[in-house]
């Protein structure tokens, strides 16, 4: 058994965020009925540069992007703008214990898809909707995207180089961190509301915005402003409260070397050559660290740009001081440890045979993760689905196809 085998999810989301978080009730054995458009499909689809080819014709199929957010999941194709197919949706949605989406503010309630109707067919009913801004506020209305949302939320101010220096200003994330990070809130809200509903026996409405999961997520920097009322200001690769936290040169690259204490300073002073530095009041302590942070920092780099990746990491875990290497992508998953760890996975495709995939994070000991469904093609379910939910037969799934509702 898995932790949600008895849960059933109608996914009306596409692109990241709402993907991200059916794709994680998909891993943890919730049936997730995905729902495309007819002929197009959620947009990632065709989100390259990177695809799979058709292994027969060699034509171009679904995108990589699209793949890394839609493990697990069956592939509807119903077209919401006929009544048909709205009819179709409230019936799904009538037997669903989930439904998570995230149209434009109010968008999908001129289909009878919106909470306040469907609540009124199931109470039991946990709908989860995921806008850029959420639903109340002078934003509310706006079409919000991850980058939009992590300058808007504070991280872009946090995260670049700092002023002056040599590619100094703000940058965003290399991932889109608010969809990712909006998509796991999600999920737990989801659980929570099953949870909740355990006890009353009524579903309820959540309501999910990206600025809102951007400013949680600020974590330490929002409560250093809340606080001290300072503006927290980039630091690159530094940290505003550890010195030294950050990457250091060396002869072939960079390496992190995260100090989190006055005895780990100590021992990396000695595996340098300069044990001098443990009783310089400049550096002796964090506190006078953070003070004398550019002559410490110039220091440590002098005698770590003479030592190689390999050589000052291997030195450094011995002497227990935390640190690691830049990794590009490729070398995550020629790590010994990632491989150990088994974050790679083979899963199921109906046109490819099999597909790479990143495994889940969750590791639960009595319900685990199981690889047994890759991400759907376009429609792949749709018959089997609306005969086993509601009960459709081969004459009415015909007249649905020829109609083009389905």
């Amino acid at each position: 058994m898995r932790a949600l085998d008895d849960i059933v999810v109608l996914d009306l989301s596409r692109v990241l965020a709402g993907p991200w978080c059916t794709q994680n009730l998909a891993d943890l054995g919730a049936t997730v009925i995905k729902v495309e458009k007819p002929g197009e499909g959620d947009d990632t689809r065709k989100w390259g540069p990177i695809y799979l080819k058709d292994p027969a014709t060699g034509a171009r199929a679904d995108s990589a992007y699209y793949l890394a957010a839609n493990r697990g999941k069956r592939s509807i194709t119903v077209d919401m703008a006929t009544p048909e197919g709205q009819q179709i949706l409230r019936d799904l949605a009538a037997k669903a214990d989930v439904v998570v989406e995230n149209y434009k503010l109010g968008g999908l309630k001129k289909y009878g898809l919106d909470y306040d109707s469907l609540s009124k067919l199931n109470p039991r009913l946990v709908y989860c909707s995921i806008t850029g801004f959420g639903q109340t506020g002078p934003y509310a209305p706006r079409a919000g995207y991850d980058f939009i949302i992590q300058g808007m939320g504070g991280l872009m101010s946090v995260t670049g180089e700092r002023d002056g220096l040599p590619g100094g200003g703000p940058q965003k994330a290399g991932v889109a961190l608010a969809d990712v990070m909006t998509g796991l809130y999600s999920t737990i809200a989801i659980l929570g509301a099953l949870n909740q509903r355990h006890r009353s026996g009524r579903g309820q409405y959540i309501d999910m915005a990206l600025l809102d999961v951007q400013v949680a997520a600020l974590a330490n920097q929002a409560t250093y402003y809340l606080v001290g009322n300072e503006v927290p200001e980039r630091m690159g690769n530094g940290h505003a409260a550890i010195v030294p936290y950050q990457s250091f040169p060396t002869s072939d690259g960079h390496v992190i070397i995260a100090v989190g204490n006055d005895g780990q300073f100590a021992k990396l002073a000695d595996e340098l050559g300069h044990p001098e530095w443990k009783s310089d009041p400049r550096f002796a302590t964090n506190i006078e660290r953070l003070h004398h942070r550019a002559e410490i920092v110039a220091a440590i780099s002098e005698e770590t740009k003479t030592r190689t990746i390999d050589d000052l990491i291997a030195a450094l875990e011995k002497r227990q001081v935390p640190c690691g290497p830049i990794n590009t992508v490729d070398r995550v998953f020629a790590d010994p440890h990632v491989q150990a760890r088994g974050l790679q996975k083979t899963v199921p495709h109906t046109g490819q045979g099999t597909l790479p995939s990143v495994a889940s994070p969750l590791r639960l000991s009595e319900s685990p993760v199981s690889y047994d469904r890759g991400p759907p093609l376009l429609g792949e379910h749709t018959d089997k689905v609306l005969a086993e939910q509601l009960g459709f037969d081969a004459a009415k799934l015909a007249e649905l196809h020829n109609k083009g509702v389905i």
